[in-house]
């Protein structure tokens, strides 16, 4: 892979003379969750700043999941998938479309258990304002329904940030991360058009992570404490509690997102897959009997190849393919 050059550091003034103006498309993917998926709707409705259109991708929901979203009164622009392709299958279809069809300034994406409270969007847009120098990704602070940090939402800081990093984003209200995630994340379309989409074909778990940290490789980005969005997951815990047989994704995806990116540089490969690689040996000695067979599937799987392209992934949906294929031809992917 070619990697991309480094985007110049501009004043946010500079990139964004005029942030009211700004096109904020969000983007939501549901799959069989219609109550949580009414209450982040009925949330995004409750915006002191509205996004200026809502983008619904449906993953061939069996329940009411479809319904909800065409007839709830926020008027989303509603994509009914004809198979579910995952969390990251629907947010590079999602992404895609915002930018394709609505226009995309800033592309403000969530799962469908993300309920954004009223000032989390006004919020971002406040510290995009604030920043002396250009941002790629901001991102939302996620509380469970009791208030605490969720310990799924947890954002990697900047390694060797500098003083002058720091200053910069605690300017702007928020501190300085590299990767983060997408149960509320903003992201710079200028940015996604250049670099382009996640890949769908990680289906879920990491897909966030490769992305902004794609984004985020020569790009600055601001985690915001003012923006606040609760994660109504089941339980408080991390996707690392026990996660079954999603395992495999967890596996193969850090893998490809590592070993066959040029998302992170070495030093944090390093890192980033050392402290994995501890993680998934404490996963083991906890569940070892349920999970070993689904870990070395994952390896093997990452080793065979690297993800698809997206479009063929979401073949089966031609329109939100031409979508995806046409913001990846764009950024030469």
């Amino acid at each position: 892979m070619t990697e991309p050059a480094p985007v110049p550091e501009t004043p946010a003034s500079a990139a964004h003379p005029d942030l009211s103006a700004a096109r904020v498309v969000a983007v939501v993917v549901t799959y069989n969750r219609e109550q949580l998926l009414q209450e982040c709707l009925d949330g995004l409705l409750a915006q002191h700043r509205a996004p200026d259109a809502v983008v619904i991708i449906d993953n061939a929901s069996t329940d009411r999941s479809g319904e909800v979203a065409d007839q709830h009164e926020i008027d989303a622009d509603v994509v009914h998938l004809r198979r579910n392709v995952g969390g990251a299958g629907g947010f590079a279809a999602g992404i895609a479309r915002a930018l394709v069809r609505h226009e995309a300034d800033w592309v403000w994406v969530m799962d469908d258990d993300t309920v954004p409270r009223p000032e989390a969007l006004s919020a971002l847009l406040d510290a995009l304002g604030a920043s002396p120098v250009r941002l790629s990704v901001l991102s939302s602070r996620a509380v469970w329904t009791d208030g605490r940090d969720h310990p799924m939402n947890t954002q990697r800081q900047r390694l060797n940030a500098s003083a002058q990093e720091k200053r910069d984003a605690a300017r702007a209200g928020g501190t300085a991360i590299r990767t983060a995630s997408y149960v509320s994340a903003l992201l710079n379309a200028q940015d996604v058009r250049r670099l382009g989409l996640p890949y769908a074909d990680y289906f879920l778990w990491s897909d966030d992570f490769e992305h902004t940290g794609r984004l985020l490789r020569h790009g600055r980005g601001l985690r915001v404490p003012a923006s606040v969005v609760e994660h109504r997951t089941v339980a408080f815990a991390s996707a690392q509690s026990n996660p079954g047989s999603r395992f495999y994704f967890d596996v193969r995806n850090r893998i490809w997102a590592l070993a066959r990116t040029d998302s992170f540089t070495l030093l944090e490969r390093i890192l980033y897959g050392g402290r994995t690689a501890l993680g998934w040996v404490g996963l083991l000695l906890r569940h070892r009997t349920d999970l070993l067979g689904v870990g070395l599937r994952g390896l093997l799987a990452a080793l065979r190849r690297g993800p698809r392209p997206s479009a063929r992934v979401l073949e089966a949906d031609g329109e939100a393919a031409a979508d995806i294929r046409a913001i990846e031809r764009a950024a030469g992917r």
